[in-house]
């Protein structure tokens, strides 16, 4: 993935983030939570575009 996508997709993120906390209504706590779990998304996103971690593909959630 070229270094322009890169940075133009965690933009598009942060400003979404951002017009989220911004005009949507909702107690502070989920906020937070919304903040924290979209952080951990990007992260683990960064991490495998890096290729620090490995395919995501592999990882399974229920049967």
């Amino acid at each position: 993935m070229p270094l322009i996508n890169l940075v133009i997709v965690l933009i598009v993120v942060g400003v979404l983030l951002w017009l989220v906390n911004a005009y949507i209504p909702m107690d502070r706590k989920i906020k937070n939570i919304l903040n924290i779990v979209v952080v951990i998304v990007v992260v683990l996103w960064l991490l495998q575009v890096f290729g620090v971690l490995g395919s995501l593909d592999s990882i399974r959630i229920g049967n």
